[in-house]
């Protein structure tokens, strides 16, 4: 029942955002927020750590942004095409990487990804360097004017609630606890019976369809598309939100996602108002040191909050319930 109510609350506040905030940022967070929720739904609850999300997620986003500036497809029709292309590479990764565990795992996805990488810089479509750029809103069902921020917040917000309560919904299922069997005790789960590998490639083309949906999403939202979304680092970030939030929490990648894109965003007006406020003109490079200090931030959290904020937060209060119902 808290959650419930915990989620109306922040449903509420995400309806009334577009009026108090700016609404393409707000958007940026939503796609960032689904992009980790994806990312967690196969490392928090599968146990198996990829390096290659950027690949659907940049895929989606080069597919997007070419079905809807050069083949003038529906806005609709443009983001499921860049699902299904971040779906099928997950596809195809996913039966090449599942077959290794570990750390084997985890450098084969890191590969293809790369490999995805160079085809995107070298492929005709995507204008190498220089990327996609001038990607229409268009309309959505062809009556649904995008080109208003306001508007296309909605439809953002509503792509986010459809992705997040599907990732919900599957960890709830009893396909997630089969997820969840596999990341505890994989002998355990193969001696019950269990296809292993194929509960691992779904939950892979899932999570890949989820980051292909929020990569497909943000092109639309900000009308461009550059090689930084489909490189590794691009992995590294995901990984990043998602560990700093709560790995393995619905919640905690959302929040993750947040802090990290705000600090990208905001980093250099915080340097600004410091130089301001002290005098010291070092702090004028922190925009550009956004690195420096998520790294930091990474650090804290690894000594600090081994779970993530959530994850700590939710065992701080299952302690203090312990100890009450022990009194």
């Amino acid at each position: 029942m808290n959650k419930n109510i915990g989620y109306s609350l922040a449903l509420a506040i995400a309806l009334i955002a577009p009026f108090v905030g700016y609404p393409v940022f707000l958007m940026k967070l939503l796609c960032f927020g689904l992009f980790a929720c994806a990312f967690n739904l196969l490392i928090g609850y599968t146990g198996l750590l990829s390096f290659g999300h950027a690949a659907f997620f940049g895929t989606a986003g080069y597919v997007t942004g070419y079905a809807l500036g050069t083949l003038g497809l529906p806005t609709e029709l443009g983001i499921l095409a860049g699902v299904v292309a971040g779906a099928l590479i997950g596809l195809v990764m996913g039966k090449l990487a599942i077959r290794r565990q570990g750390i084997y795992f985890s450098m084969i996805t890191l590969a293809l990804a790369q490999m995805v990488y160079f085809v995107m810089l070298k492929a005709p479509f995507t204008h190498g360097e220089d990327g996609l750029q001038g990607v229409p809103r268009g309309k959505l069902f062809g009556f649904i004017d995008l080109s208003d921020d306001v508007t296309m917040y909605y439809v953002v917000l509503a792509i986010f609630v459809g992705g997040f309560a599907l990732i919900m919904r599957t960890v709830h299922s009893p396909f997630g606890q089969v997820l969840r069997a596999i990341k505890e005790n994989e002998p355990r789960a193969v001696s019950l019976g269990y296809d292993v590998d194929k509960y691992k490639l779904m939950a892979f083309v899932l999570s890949a369809a989820l980051a292909a949906l929020a990569g497909g999403t943000k092109t639309v939202v900000l009308g461009f598309e550059t090689l930084t979304n489909v490189h590794w680092t691009m992995s590294g970030l995901v990984i990043l939100m998602t560990l700093v939030g709560g790995m393995g929490t619905l919640v905690g990648p959302i929040l993750g996602a947040v802090i990290i894109i705000t600090l990208e965003n905001k980093l250099s007006d915080v340097g600004a108002f410091l130089v301001r406020t002290t005098g010291v003109e070092w702090f004028s490079t922190l925009g550009e040191s956004v690195g420096m200090v998520t790294g930091l931030i990474f650090i804290v959290c690894v000594l600090l909050f081994r779970r993530g904020i959530v994850g700590e937060i939710g065992a701080a209060f299952a302690a203090a319930n312990r100890k009450k119902k022990a009194a």
